[in-house]
């Protein structure tokens, strides 16, 4: 049997909390801005109440998520720097051709007058 995740739970029971109190006022004929006021406070106090094990739950879920021990960034970051050592390792092996050899490709900068100057 599948179980559901435990934020959805507690998502589903704060909107009930807070819609039940809502529909109720409502239908007792009390101003929709008032009815909606009321609900929210009486719905924050209930989930404070009534809600301890989903909320401690979600909670749980939450904390566990951010302080996994290998983040998926982790692993890509560790991917990337073996990826990045074959090509600098390949690239060592490889023959230098002339320019390279008198350290790396030419570099030029264009001063103000408009011509080029090798740094």
């Amino acid at each position: 049997m599948r179980t559901v995740p435990g934020w959805i739970v507690f998502t589903i029971l704060r909107v009930l909390l807070f819609a039940i109190p809502l529909a109720v006022t409502l239908s007792l004929g009390v101003e929709p801005w008032i009815a909606a006021l009321s609900a929210a406070v009486i719905g924050l106090c209930l989930s404070t109440i009534v809600l301890v094990r989903p909320r401690t739950s979600f909670a749980t879920m939450l904390y566990n998520t951010r302080h996994r021990t290998t983040s998926r960034a982790h692993r890509d970051n560790e991917l990337e720097d073996a990826a990045i050592a074959s090509a600098s390792s390949t690239a060592a092996s490889a023959p230098a051709d002339e320019s390279e050899s008198e350290g790396g490709a030419k570099n030029h900068r264009v001063e103000e007058t408009g011509t080029a100057r090798q740094f």
